[in-house]
């Protein structure tokens, strides 16, 4: 299926490994010129160099940024004052308990989750007004619906993104842009493989056993019974960027593997 991507210029936050840097690959793949966004110089230039393993004439450009911080997101904007697509994908999680994150702890992850997307948003979403086209997609999560009790700030911080994408949406009626969330389930990323193997080792088993094991206990709504790829989370968010989803506006789209028990 052609996308009608070809020639459009897109932003993908933190998109040197995991989900982000298969959104990335995916839309490189599509003609898209592609900004490439990562803290180091390292882990830019390791990503570019996958991603034009895949795809030899991809059009990318290095952005070394952390977005989660004024200034930098006062950098990107000026570097690049146009985007067509603007891919909101940064994003950190921590696993502790309630009591012990401090304030400090929930201004951090609300910065780096939450507020870069409204800074960027907010540069962004009146040029494309302007232009009459435009996509901003937010990576949320299903942790969004089913708050995890053992990182509970993270949860809250994907459901202000749910919060964000649709008053955002409601700004572009009659327009040809669109703002869209996209809540990813269990996914088999960077950080995932690693804690997998760590607790296949530590248990002298195969990575193959901790995943079920997790899907028996951990998420057992799961219908897919396994870690998505990342492939297939940027399969959808290829699509919602693309012209043809013109009128898919203002939802907050699944790719969770069934985990979250709800028909809508």
């Amino acid at each position: 299926m052609d996308l009608q991507l070809s020639g459009k210029r897109a932003l993908v936050t933190a998109s040197t490994a995991g989900i982000g840097l298969s959104i990335a690959s995916t839309l490189a793949g599509e003609g898209l010129t592609v900004i490439i966004n990562g803290r180091s110089e390292n882990r830019v230039s390791e990503a570019i160099k996958k991603i034009r393993l895949k795809h030899p004439h991809a059009k990318l450009e290095a952005l070394i940024d952390d977005l989660s911080k004024v200034e930098a997101v006062k950098h990107v904007t000026s570097r690049f004052p146009d985007v067509d697509i603007l891919i909101n994908n940064l994003g950190i999680y921590e696993v502790k308990a309630f009591e012990d994150i401090s304030d400090k702890d929930w201004m951090a992850i609300i910065e780096t989750n939450f507020m870069s997307g409204v800074r960027l948003s907010r540069h962004y979403l009146p040029k494309m007004r302007a232009k009459n086209w435009g996509r901003i997609v937010f990576i949320s999560s299903e942790s969004a619906i089913n708050i995890p009790v053992e990182m509970i700030h993270y949860g809250v911080t994907k459901t202000m993104q749910l919060a964000l994408a649709r008053g955002l949406a409601e700004t572009t009626a009659g327009t040809g842009v669109t703002v869209n969330s996209i809540m990813a389930g269990p996914t088999w990323s960077e950080g995932v493989e690693g804690f997998v193997s760590q607790m296949a080792k530590s248990r002298g088993v195969e990575p193959a056993v901790v995943e079920k094991e997790f899907f028996e206990t951990v998420r057992p709504s799961s219908l897919l019974k396994r870690f998505a790829t990342t492939d297939e989370v940027a399969a959808l968010v290829a699509f919602v960027a693309s012209p043809l989803s013109s009128a898919t506006n203002g939802t907050a789209l699944r790719v969770d593997g069934g985990v979250v028990r709800s028909i809508i």
